[in-house]
Order: C-alpha cells, then sequence, then structure tokens
C-alpha cells in the first residue's frame, strides 16, 4: 500500500479518548511514524516469504513483545486488550499482511499464554516476541468451522503420550508455522467438554501439510492432516477436556483486535476516497462538490466512530473492569467488519474504473475485509452470541 503520513490528526483523534492511558497513546503514535518510515512489504513476492520477512520485522522493533507476558519475554505484565486493539488497528491501516503477521503471533500462542505450563511458556514465548518462531491456531475442521463442537480430529492417550489423527483446515500460518496450538476430541465428556488442546511442532512425525489453499487476499493457509502424531502429554494446555474453555478464552481477548483491524481497514479506505474526491474533477467540479459523494462521506465517517467506540469499548472493559467482554466483543465484531466492508465499497466506487484495478489500494482492502467478516466467528454466528448472553441475563 502507498505511503501514509504519520500523525494524521483526524486518525489519530480516537487516542485521545478516555479509553487509553497516556503509554496506549504513545504505541499508536510510535508505531504509526514506525509503519511509515521502516515497514516494508513487498506483495509481489512469495506470500509465505513475505510473512516470514514481516514476522522478522516486526520481532526486532520489539511490537510482537505485546503478543505475550512480561514474564516471558513481552511488554506488558499481561496480554492487554487495548494495546492489542492499538496495534492491530495502526498496522491494518498501513498494510492488511503486516496486522496479519502480528495477529497470528498472539492468536497462535494466546493458549499458551492462558494455559500453558510454565516449561511451554518458556519454550515458545520468548521466541514469538522476538519473531524467531512463529505461532498458528488449529481450531477449525472440514466439518466444524462455527460448531467447534462438532470437531472430530482425535487424540488418544498412549502411555505418557497422546496420539492424534484427523485434520484441520482453514489455518492460518498454515505452512510457514514452527508449532501450532491445536485443538482436538480427548473424549472427556460429550461435546464441547471432551475437547483439550496440545502444542504440536511443526516438524512432529505425523504432522504433514495436506493442501496449501489460495485465497482472494493471499495469506499463507493451509489444511493439516495428524496420521498417529505423537505429542507427549507435556505439550498439552491445561487439564484434559478443558481445549475449548482454553480455546473461546483466547478468542474472546483477541475477537476485539479483529474489529480494530477492520477498523484500520475502514480508516485507510475512508482516507483514500477523500483525497480521491477532492481531486477527481467531474463535470466543471471535483467530486467531493456533489451532495451525493459529501452523504457518503458522511456516513463513511460515522461508521468508522461507531465501530471505533463499540471496538475500544470491550478493550477498556476487559482492561479496566476486568469484565468478561464475549457479548461486547461480538457486537464490535459483527458491527466493526460488516461497516468496514460497506465504507470500503463506498471508497472503491469513489475511483471508478480504477478503483478495480489488480493491486490498487483500495482493491486490496476490498479483497482483505471480506475475510474477516468470517474468520474467528462470522457475523451470523455473533448475532447468536449477542442474542444469547442478552438472554443469559434477562
Amino acid at each position: 500500500m502507498s505511503d501514509i503520513t504519520p500523525h494524521n490528526s483526524r486518525n489519530a483523534d480516537f487516542l485521545a479518548w478516555p479509553f487509553f492511558d497516556d503509554a496506549h497513546r504513545r504505541l499508536g503514535t510510535e508505531l504509526d511514524a514506525w509503519c511509515s518510515r521502516e515497514l516494508q512489504v513487498d506483495h509481489h513476492a512469495d506470500t509465505d516469504a513475505t510473512c516470514v520477512s514481516l514476522v522478522r520485522q516486526l520481532g526486532r522493533a520489539g511490537w510482537l513483545r505485546y503478543c505475550v507476558p512480561a514474564s516471558h519475554g513481552g511488554a506488558l505484565d499481561e496480554l492487554d486488550s487495548r494495546a492489542l486493539c492499538v496495534l492491530r488497528e495502526t498496522l491494518a491501516r498501513h498494510d492488511g499482511l503486516a496486522d496479519f503477521a502480528f495477529a497470528m503471533q498472539g492468536l497462535g500462542s494466546g493458549a499458551i499464554t492462558l494455559a500453558g505450563s510454565e516449561a511451554l511458556k518458556q519454550r515458545y514465548l520468548p521466541r514469538v516476541a522476538s519473531g524467531e518462531a512463529i505461532a498458528a491456531f488449529a481450531l477449525s475442521e472440514p466439518n466444524a468451522g462455527s460448531d467447534v463442537a462438532a470437531m472430530a480430529c482425535s487424540a488418544t492417550p498412549d502411555g505418557g503420550d497422546y496420539v492424534l489423527n484427523g485434520e484441520k483446515t482453514w489455518i492460518s500460518n498454515g505452512g510457514i508455522a514452527d508449532f501450532y496450538c491445536v485443538f482436538v476430541r480427548t473424549g472427556e465428556a460429550p461435546g464441547a467438554r471432551g475437547i483439550s488442546a496440545f502444542v504440536v511442532d511443526a516438524n512432529t512425525p505425523g504432522l504433514t501439510i495436506a493442501e496449501r489453499i489460495d485465497v482472494s487476499a493471499p495469506h499463507p493457509l493451509a489444511r493439516l492432516k495428524f496420521e498417529n502424531c505423537r505429542v507427549p502429554a507435556s505439550q498439552r494446555l491445561g487439564e484434559a477436556g478443558q481445549g475449548f474453555k482454553v480455546a473461546m478464552m483466547t478468542l474472546d481477548i483477541f475477537r476485539a483486535s479483529v474489529a480494530a483491524a477492520a477498523l484500520g481497514f475502514a480508516r485507510r479506505a475512508l482516507d483514500e476516497g477523500l483525497a480521491r474526491a477532492k481531486s477527481r474533477e467531474m463535470f466543471g467540479q471535483t467530486l467531493a462538490d456533489f451532495q451525493i459523494t459529501q452523504a457518503a462521506l458522511g456516513e463513511m465517517a460515522t461508521s468508522v466512530d461507531a465501530a471505533a467506540l463499540l471496538t475500544y469499548r470491550a478493550a477498556w472493559q476487559r482492561d479496566v473492569q476486568g469484565q468478561r467482554t464475549t457479548r461486547e466483543a461480538a457486537m464490535a465484531k459483527m458491527y466493526a467488519t460488516e461497516s468496514a466492508q460497506q465504507v470500503i465499497d463506498r471508497a472503491l466506487q469513489m475511483f471508478g474504473g480504477a478503483g478495480v484495478v489488480s493491486g490498487a489500494i483500495v482493491e486490496r482492502l476490498y479483497r482483505e475485509i471480506r475475510s474477516l467478516r468470517i474468520y474467528e466467528g462470522a457475523t451470523e454466528v455473533q448475532k447468536l452470541i449477542i442474542a444469547r448472553e442478552l438472554l443469559k441475563d434477562a
């Protein structure tokens, strides 16, 4: 994507909101400046190599330290939802693949932070923070996406080990990850109560990359196959049968950050749309002089602010009030991703034919936003989560 002027006052306005501490304000400002000065992304190069390079860049610069706690090489004592959101929004506004590289280090290692033994934390988290090890989160299966409790991939106890068999699919960082946090059925109870989580190194015998998956906004994605894949019991995260709980805790932390990434895309689209409207000449005036364009810009700006308020409310409630934010994070994720799609679509429309040229900024945003409405819980699932929480509290 093209350069963005750092410290854009309109994009930085939200940092003055009372949701943030001064540390968050400095974080957003410093990352914005770093991205404008240092971030290097080659979208014409091999996607795998680009993502590996981005993880290394982010690690060397210290940004990945926000993905793990200070006790294991991180920047803060514990995972801070507001920091994660500020980082993802800023990265996404500059480049979607950079946001992806950062996000997967957090999501892919989050289960270790939350439920790993001290030995597992010491083994994996410092390397995640430095960018030396690439993490992945392996939850979805061919027939168990939104319905996680329907998973069939299994792990059978055998002496001091577990033997894994089955498949995982739609796994981000699949094929380039150094380790996978894998959720499998161990059968302690029916449904979600019989799932456990394990850390599986990428070079473990019996784990293979069965298929690489190409999608509209390229990033490393794969189907994993486990055939008599033997994993020591010491690699288990938490107690047997607690894997579903660990997965949901991890997603609860990072779901608000998905909303923040969508927000970053929407802010970039609004910037691009504004610049285009002011410079594109039509019928003796600029596109911005037409009332229909002004109405569109007004709706786009309002959607961006509404998404930001929902996103940072959820993060603030988790960080400051210590509340469980399942409902609030679902609201943020649902609204921010859906509204970002509309904002980007309107921005692209302002570019006319130039907006659908492959590689154009708004064209890339159009492809990048689409998956955010699906992964980490599709919009339809978020609506069910919100309704379930409302009914529970009624």
